[in-house]
């Protein structure tokens, strides 16, 4: 079959959906990749085929010129769950800033070419990121069973049912839906109507341990994580094993390629983990680098080491509770340190600290003294790394890329729509 991956040009989210397409092409299927054309020497620095779509999207540049237009205003917090918080007034007010201000940003420079792609290709399956919409109404016009594929907690899609749920409850005149406005008439464009497939795909693949998982009623297909950093280099240093225990300090690439830099004091806390014995690698651009005005001597600066290699020699992980540092910390059972402010961190961490598999600390609560007195808890009580095991156990006891194949298969053939192509075929 062929099956099509898309991602609207953000790295690390698309870093993630790689291991699952070198086993559908290792199965013998057909394989591309389509994102804007930003992403394609990422796509293609994978070993995969690169088709490029449509524009760049502009988030980080209209990202603050909104925020200088209203300096200080609140976010939308896609994790909120109380039921006396999600009023009508609230969600409406969320979603009239996600739809114009996040979604259709990444998402309307690339629907039309993606859309026009698909019908030519035809492929049998798509498979999209969960913020690249465009990848379910191109699916949709081409008749392709679709798939979301989860870098993270699925908060879109149990937002998403908080909203239709309150909207169902207020008067027919007054249920207004930012959303699917948005996306009906770029269905309609193409032949076919808005469905709420369009916003959580017919099935979603998700590497998130079941443990930690959101309860939301859709179909998920639980898949092992395999940690995938791009090409990569395994330096010298790293074959010795530590001589006393490693923390690795990692705060993603997003923080310095798409926003104005990190959210918490690197410097502070590195001197605040100076006296300790221990090794600290720090992994800073070397832009980052530039800005510290001591380095401890206990500390190794890296600007960039593969994290699958260097995990496994770690004692903790501390890190801003992005998609990739999470999980290649889970498959490695190493307790981990969130430093979260951003989407699903806060609540990703929370969700690690009850399973016992680590602690978190809110960004701004963040200093190098509070950093050092949980770092040291994770290194001294050994049910941090007992609780880390288990986490690990409950993720190699999911399906691996290879073993989920046959059921995509299976799903395909079930949500494939033939009446749908070939009425595509006949316009």
């Amino acid at each position: 079959m062929r099956v099509l991956f898309t991602s609207h040009a953000e790295k690390s989210h698309f870093l993630g959906m790689v291991p699952l397409a070198w086993a559908l092409r290792n199965a013998g299927h057909e394989v591309r990749v389509a994102s804007q054309p930003e992403l394609t020497d990422v796509v293609t620095g994978a070993g995969l085929t690169a088709v490029p779509v449509g524009r760049d999207h502009q988030l980080r540049r209209l990202s603050k010129v909104r925020e200088r237009a209203a300096p200080g205003a609140p976010a939308f917090d896609m994790a909120e769950d109380r039921p006396e918080v999600l009023t009508w007034e609230h969600l409406t007010w969320g979603y009239s800033g996600l739809v114009p201000w996040w979604w259709r940003v990444v998402n309307d420079p690339m629907i039309g070419d993606l859309a026009a792609f698909c019908r030519q290709w035809e492929p049998d399956l798509v498979i999209w990121e969960p913020l690249t919409y465009a990848g379910a109404i191109a699916a949709e016009a081409c008749g392709a069973a679709h798939a979301r594929f989860m870098w993270g907690l699925d908060l879109t899609a149990r937002m998403r049912g908080h909203y239709l749920r309150v909207m169902a409850e207020q008067p027919p005149g007054d249920r207004q839906d930012a959303f699917a406005d948005w996306l009906r008439p770029h269905a309609e464009r193409w032949g076919v109507p808005f469905s709420e497939n369009m916003t959580t795909g017919h099935f979603t693949i998700d590497y998130t341990p079941t443990s930690l998982r959101l309860d939301v009623p859709l179909t998920y297909l639980p898949l092992r994580y395999i940690p995938y950093n791009g090409p990569a280099v395994v330096p010298p240093w790293l074959h010795t094993p530590p001589t006393r225990p490693r923390v690795c300090l990692t705060l993603g690439t997003s923080a310095t390629e798409r926003l104005d830099g990190y959210s918490v004091g690197v410097q502070d806390i590195l001197t605040s983990l100076a006296d300790l014995d221990i090794e600290v690698v720090a992994t800073l651009p070397d832009k980052q680098q530039g800005e510290l005005t001591h380095v401890p001597g206990n500390v190794r600066l890296v600007s960039f080491v593969p994290l699958h290699a260097l995990t496994p020699t770690c004692s903790v992980m501390i890190h801003h509770g992005g998609g990739g540092s999470f999980s290649t910390s889970v498959v490695n059972a190493v307790p981990q340190l969130i430093l979260a402010d951003m989407f699903d961190a806060p609540l990703k961490g929370e969700l690690l600290a009850r399973q016992g598999a680590g602690l978190t600390l809110h960004s701004s609560q963040a200093t190098g003294p509070r950093v050092r007195e949980h770092l040291l808890r994770l290194l001294n009580e050994p049910s941090f790394a007992e609780a880390a095991r288990r986490l690990q156990q409950e993720t190699h006891a999911t399906p691996g890329p290879n073993q989920l194949v046959p059921e995509l298969e299976r799903l395909t053939a079930l949500h494939r729509s033939g009446a749908s192509r070939q009425a595509v075929k006949s316009r």
